[in-house]
């Protein structure tokens, strides 16, 4: 099944074999990189804060350097969501008013990608507080989606994923705890991955409003937000997984076709648009004739509306860190415990249904990119199928995974209307590289 591409870049580990065979230097792939940036950002507006200077110094103090074995990104030029620190360089998170709060050191994520080799040469672009499906805000201005600069990139992540997917750079890293990761994948037609909570440290992504209390755990930690690479391919996320990860992973190595999946395409609080839905159902179609074994009902499934219910006001109460909401009322400590119980009981429930299934496939986001929007995207209304719904509803799908603290991949599987469409392949709690391996499958059966 074919879907938008706009580049055939190599990718990280492409251009990191490249460099280790003495076919490239580091400091042409950074020259090639920012050459790509100069020429594409202009009607993207991706790339944000710029650090081509010490990206060439970095690139120069590595050329004719013999890469080591711990170095598999070894001169590989990448940039990151303008929320993660760098020392020296602006965290706004999207305020005016932190528009001059310049890192101190770099976020933990960076450190290990830099030890791995990469070299960065700047920070994307983001809506303020990481809080809307656009990547819009008064500092740096509004990304573009690179198949149609009319739409939005997705969000809040979305500059990563425009910068990837229009071949600026090979890979990213972005956050997520409402869908920041896989809807800009699904909008951009790239791969992405959210990962298990806990698996990837947070340190150094923090709101600016927090950076006077090192260690804190910042306003994306709590109990939901993760952060997690975006590629144009599976083996690139592999390995920045591989490389970031706080822990220990294994992989069961279970072929796909051995594997039973489980294909949601409804849910109570959110409709899905027959421009998503169509092309999923025809990729799990192809699937079925390479001879997957695809379920779509299943009485093991959670009940749906109570997670979502539940997950709403969990990440109300995460996004604002417990401050008042537009009403007045402040959660109470009883109420996020009586959340905690509800999230436990509810990943008990997707932990069963894990026993009978190897992975879930569900769409990212109920529509493709939607054109740029003056107000957050979540206050307004959403068309789908003909109908208006609240914009916030479709957070139900991000929700599918992000309640539970599962991982999900997401990888593009077809287009309509000459935009791209992908979809989330769930599975069970700590199975991240399984889902990047499962999706990887996916993919070939439909791409080759």
């Amino acid at each position: 099944m074919a879907y938008p591409r706009l580049t055939d870049k190599p990718g990280a580990l492409e251009t990191a074999a490249a460099i280790r065979a003495g076919e490239l230097s580091p400091r042409e792939a950074v020259g090639h990189a920012i050459a790509r940036i100069e020429k594409l950002d202009a009607k993207v507006n991706a790339v944000v804060v710029c650090d081509f200077d010490r990206a060439r110094d970095v690139a120069s103090a590595l050329d004719g350097q013999t890469p080591r074995e711990d170095q598999p990104l070894f001169g590989v030029p990448m940039t990151i969501k303008e929320s993660f620190d760098i020392e020296g360089l602006p965290t706004s998170w999207g305020h005016q008013s932190y528009a001059g709060n310049i890192a101190s050191r770099d976020a933990e994520v960076v450190q290990r990608l830099k030890r791995a080799g990469a070299i960065f040469l700047g920070k994307t672009n983001i809506p303020p507080d990481l809080a809307d499906w656009q990547s819009n805000n008064p500092v740096y201005g509004r990304t573009s989606n690179p198949h149609d600069p009319s739409r939005s990139p997705g969000g809040s992540s979305g500059g990563a994923a425009a910068a990837v997917a229009s071949g600026m750079v090979a890979c990213e890293f972005g956050s997520d705890i409402g869908g920041s990761i896989r809807v800009p994948a699904h909008f951009c037609g790239i791969w992405g991955h959210k990962t298990s909570w806990g698996l990837i440290s947070l340190r150094g992504h923090y709101h600016p409003a927090l950076s006077a209390s090192p260690g804190f755990p910042g306003a994306h930690d709590g109990a939901l937000g993760v952060i997690g690479p975006l590629a144009r391919n599976p083996d690139d996320l592999e390995a920045l997984v591989r490389i970031t990860t706080e822990r220990p992973l294994g992989s069961r190595g279970k072929p796909l076709g051995e594997c039973r999946l489980l294909l949601l395409t409804d849910h109570p609080a959110s409709p899905v648009d027959a421009s998503v839905r169509e092309p999923i159902e025809a990729a799990a179609g192809e699937l079925e004739r390479a001879g997957v074994r695809i379920d779509r009902s299943s009485d093991l499934v959670p009940d749906l509306a109570r997670q979502h219910a539940a997950y709403m006001k969990m990440l109300a109460i995460a996004m604002a860190r417990g401050a008042p909401a537009p009403d007045g009322k402040r959660a109470s400590a009883s109420d996020w415990f009586g959340l905690l119980d509800a999230q436990a009981v509810n990943a008990a429930a997707w932990a069963t249904l894990f026993e009978t299934y190897d992975f879930v496939l569900a769409a990212p986001a109920p529509t493709l990119a939607f054109e740029h929007r003056d107000e957050a995207y979540f206050k307004g209304e959403e068309t789908i199928e003909g109908a208006s719904r609240r914009a916030a509803d479709g957070l139900a799908w991000a929700g599918l995974a992000t309640f539970p603290n599962l991982p999900a991949t997401v990888l593009p599987v077809g287009e309509s209307g000459g935009l791209p469409c992908g979809v989330q392949v769930i599975g069970p709690a700590w199975a991240d590289l399984d889902c990047i391996a499962a999706a990887r499958g996916i993919g070939r059966i439909l791409h080759g």
